[in-house]
C-alpha cells in the first residue's frame, strides 16, 4: 500500500462520516412535520408547537451550513498539505518533540476554535436569543472562551506531554503507562469536577433550607441515600434551559440542580427528577460508564501504539519523517469507524441506564411527577417530539420522551 492510497482512504473516511451524518440529519428533519403522538398532545399548544417547529428547522439549516463549511475547510487543509506545513512551522520553534507536538496541536485547536467562534456566536446571540433561550452576554461568551483555552492548554497540554514522554521512554508499551495516567485523571475528574472545574464557570450554592430541601432529604432518607451536598447552579446566567446531574463518589457525591429547573418545576417534580439521578447512583451507572470509558480508552491507546510511528501514515500526510503528532492525526481519522461503533454501543448502554433510573424513580417515588417534569422540560427547551428512529439509534444518549413516557406508564 502506498502513501497516496492511505491518503485517499483517510479522505474517504472523512467524506463517508460526513455523508452518513447528513443523511441521518435529513431523515430526522423530514419528521419535523409529523403529528405529535397522542400521549404527548399536552406538551405543546398550537402556538408553542409552531414555535418548536420553527426552532428545529432553523437549527437544522444552521447545522447543515456549518457542517458543509467545516468539511470543505477540512478537506482543503488535507489536500493543500496543511499538516506538512504546520509540522514545519512547529519545528521552526524547536526540535524538542514534546514542544513541537504542543505547538502543532495547540495551533490546530486554537485555529479551529477561532474559525468556529463566529458560528458559535451566531447560534448563541441570534438563534438562541430569537427563541428566548439565551441569557448570556458577550462578556460571558468571551470569558468562557478564554477559560476554555486556558484549561485546554493546562490539562490537554499536560496530558499530551506525559503521553509523549512515555512514548519516548518506554517504546512499545507506552500505551499502558498512558492508560494508567488517563484512568487516574478520569477518576479524579469524576470525583472533583464539581468542586474544581464548575466554579470557574458557574456559581454553586447549597440549596437553602425549606420545603424543597425537606422533601429531598425525606426521600433520600427513605431510600437510604446519604445526601448532604445539594447544590443550586446559576445556569440561568447563560440559558433558560434546565438540567440536573449527579457527580462524585463517597463524601464528594452531590446533586446539582439548575436554578432554571427549580423555577420551571413543582417541588414534587423536582424530587422525581432527583429520584431519577439517585437511581443512576444506586444502580452504579456512573461506575459502569467510567469502567466502559476506561476500557475503551485502553483499547484505543493499544491500537494507537501499533500505528503511531508508521512511516506510511506520516507520508500519507506529506511528512517524510514519522512523528508522534502526525501519526496521531492519521490514526484519529482511520479510527473513525471504530469510534462510531463504540459511540453507538455507549449510547445503547446510556439509554438502558436511563430506563433503569426512570424505573427506580417510579418505584421509589412516583411516576406521574416524573412524567410531568419531563414534559415540562421538553416544552421549555422546544424539544423534538418526533425524531427519526435511525437518528435516535445513532445519536441519542437518552430514550425519546415518548419512549420514557410509555415506560413510566407501565
Amino acid at each position: 500500500m502506498t502513501p497516496t492510497i492511505v491518503f485517499y482512504i483517510i479522505i474517504a473516511m472523512i467524506v463517508i462520516n460526513f455523508m452518513i451524518d447528513k443523511i441521518l440529519s435529513n431523515l430526522n428533519a423530514q419528521r419535523f412535520q409529523d403529528e405529535i403522538p397522542s400521549d404527548l398532545k399536552d406538551v405543546y399548544d398550537t402556538e408553542e408547537y409552531q414555535k418548536s417547529q420553527a426552532y428545529k428547522k432553523e437549527k437544522h439549516r444552521f447545522s447543515s451550513i456549518t457542517g458543509l463549511i467545516s468539511i470543505v475547510g477540512t478537506l482543503a487543509f488535507f489536500f493543500l498539505d496543511g499538516f506538512a506545513w504546520l509540522n514545519e512551522f512547529a519545528y521552526s520553534f524547536s526540535n524538542n518533540s514534546t514542544i513541537v507536538a504542543l505547538i502543532f496541536f495547540g495551533t490546530i485547536m486554537l485555529a479551529s476554535d477561532l474559525f468556529g467562534t463566529p458560528f458559535s456566536y451566531y447560534n448563541t446571540f441570534v438563534i438562541e436569543e430569537k427563541y428566548g433561550f439565551n441569557k448570556s452576554t458577550p462578556k460571558i461568551f468571551v470569558l468562557d472562551k478564554l477559560k476554555g483555552w486556558l484549561m485546554g492548554a493546562i490539562i490537554g497540554g499536560g496530558l499530551l506531554s506525559l503521553i509523549i514522554w512515555f512514548y519516548e521512554s518506554t517504546g512499545t508499551y507506552f500505551w499502558l503507562y498512558a492508560w494508567v495516567i488517563i484512568t487516574v485523571f478520569s477518576v479524579f475528574m469524576n470525583m472533583f469536577y464539581a468542586r474544581l472545574i464548575v466554579p470557574l464557570f458557574n456559581k454553586q450554592t447549597p440549596l437553602e433550607e425549606g420545603s424543597l430541601r425537606s422533601q429531598i432529604q425525606e426521600y433520600a432518607n427513605k431510600v437510604g441515600f446519604n445526601l448532604k451536598n445539594i447544590f443550586v447552579i446559576d445556569g440561568s446566567k447563560r440559558s433558560t434551559k434546565a438540567n440536573a446531574y449527579f457527580s462524585g463518589f463517597g463524601s464528594e457525591k452531590r446533586i446539582t440542580l439548575y436554578d432554571t429547573l427549580i423555577n420551571d418545576l413543582e417541588e414534587d417534580e423536582i424530587v422525581a427528577v432527583l429520584a431519577h439521578e439517585v437511581g443512576h447512583y444506586k444502580r452504579k451507572h456512573i461506575l459502569y460508564n467510567l469502567s466502559a470509558s476506561i476500557l475503551t480508552t485502553g483499547f484505543t491507546l493499544w491500537l494507537l501504539s501499533l500505528f503511531v510511528d508508521s512511516t506510511l501514515l506520516s507520508q500519507a500526510l506529506g511528512v517524510t519523517t514519522p512523528a508522534f503528532h502526525i501519526g496521531l492525526i492519521a490514526f484519529g481519522v482511520l479510527y473513525t469507524p471504530i469510534s462510531e461503533i463504540t459511540g453507538l454501543l455507549m449510547n445503547l448502554l446510556s439509554r438502558k441506564f436511563e430506563y433503569e433510573a426512570d424505573d427506580y424513580a417510579k418505584n421509589t417515588y412516583a411516576p406521574l411527577p416524573l412524567i410531568s417534569a419531563l414534559k415540562k422540560l421538553s416544552k421549555n427547551s422546544l424539544s423534538n417530539l418526533t425524531p427519526h428512529p435511525a437518528y435516535v439509534f445513532m445519536h441519542y444518549s437518552h430514550p425519546t420522551l415518548l419512549q420514557r413516557f410509555q415506560n413510566l406508564k407501565k
